[in-house]
């Protein structure tokens, strides 16, 4: 077992918990209140230019259904499997998203976020890679990056491969040899071929707890082998084994918070004043089993509010009030993980420094 260490605060989207996520407020807002790394999700154009949203449909986090000059683009595309209707981005060029402005993706939940609606234009990958070198230029260390690659099979069919089109982003902004940078996707063929194009970043995989991995079930079909062969014991050496080509290794896995507790209900009995003493008591050992593969380990995602936390931790009230966070928080920060994708950063940070 590795000695473990204070684990990494991403700001997931940014700092989505109080500002519209994919935005520069978003994004310096989670650096100011203390994220390590910020974690942007990234889709096409079809003209190729990388842009931050969390799906390639934008109907529910910008604006674009209150621009008639964009209402016969609305349609409806089966992505990964799953049928959505509404407006995607690889059917605008950059010049017509950046004329958007980002919402609140759940204004029921997050009411303070939603009062920026309207206040931020969308942003480019480029725009975010220029901001963290601001962010180096200034004092203490400089902050990393865990971009996702979003749908990369769905992409690659429409003829945007977003492996070669980040590849070429982070050579143009002279991000080829920066150290910090994490790639990770839902699909390990992505991240196969980033390193066969010369990245020597981080590649870490992407785990759902159900479910198939897009690339295999375009390869596959239905017999396409789930996630959670690559969750058991043997899944896990075969991610870090090196017995398998440099390419198909990953550095590490990434996956829900479910998977790091045990099975089963977490009771509130079982926690005392220090929160760290009973932590093996209610996580599982996928933390300890995927160090033993030489895989590092994220899990996503921190958030306070009653309607995201487990039952066990949720208060009386209403699904917006924040139930026992911290209680939740500190039991994934003393889990072993190396890195913690958050909503709220700087709760995050409080749990994991004992602020």
């Amino acid at each position: 077992m590795r000695a473990r260490t204070a684990p990494m605060i991403i700001g997931h989207r940014g700092a989505p918990g109080y500002r519209p996520e994919h935005t520069r407020g978003s994004y310096e807002l989670a650096l100011q209140l203390g994220a390590d790394a910020l974690e942007p999700d990234i889709v096409a154009t079809k003209d190729g230019v990388l842009v931050l949203r969390h799906e390639n449909e934008i109907s529910g986090t910008t604006d674009v259904a209150d621009h008639p000059e964009f209402a016969a683009r609305r349609t409806t595309k089966e992505v990964d499997g799953v049928a959505a209707t509404g407006w995607f981005t690889e059917d605008f060029t950059w010049d017509e998203l950046s004329t958007l402005r980002a919402r609140e993706r759940i204004p029921a939940l997050r009411q303070a976020s939603s009062t920026f609606d309207g206040h931020y234009p969308l942003l480019r990958l480029r725009d975010l890679l220029d901001l963290l070198d601001r962010a180096a230029d200034g004092p203490g260390r400089a902050p990393g990056l865990v971009a996702e690659l979003k749908h990369a099979t769905y992409f690659e069919a429409a003829g945007l491969p977003l492996d070669e089109l980040l590849l070429a982003e982070f050579s143009e902004a002279g991000w080829t040899d920066r150290a910090g940078v994490v790639v990770e996707s839902f699909e390990r063929t992505v991240l196969a071929k980033l390193h066969e194009s010369g990245f020597r970043g981080r590649r870490v995989y992407l785990l759902e707890d159900t479910g198939a991995p897009a690339d295999r079930v375009a390869a596959l079909g239905a017999t396409a082998p789930g996630y959670d062969t690559d969750l058991t014991l043997r899944g896990l050496y075969a991610l870090g084994s090196a017995a398998h080509s440099a390419a198909d290794r990953v550095d590490g896995i990434s996956v829900e918070t479910s998977q790091v507790l045990s099975s089963g209900s977490v009771s509130m009995a079982l926690f005392g004043e220090d929160d760290g003493a009973d932590v093996g008591a209610v996580t599982s050992d996928l933390v300890d089993l995927a160090h033993s593969a030489g895989l590092a380990v994220f899990c996503w995602t921190l958030r306070p509010e009653n309607r995201m936390l487990p039952d066990d931790f949720r208060t009386a009230g209403a699904e917006a009030d924040w139930g026992d966070w911290r209680r939740f928080f500190s039991i994934l920060l003393h889990s072993g993980v190396d890195g913690v994708f958050a909503d709220h950063p700087d709760l995050a940070v409080a749990v994991r420094d004992g602020h």
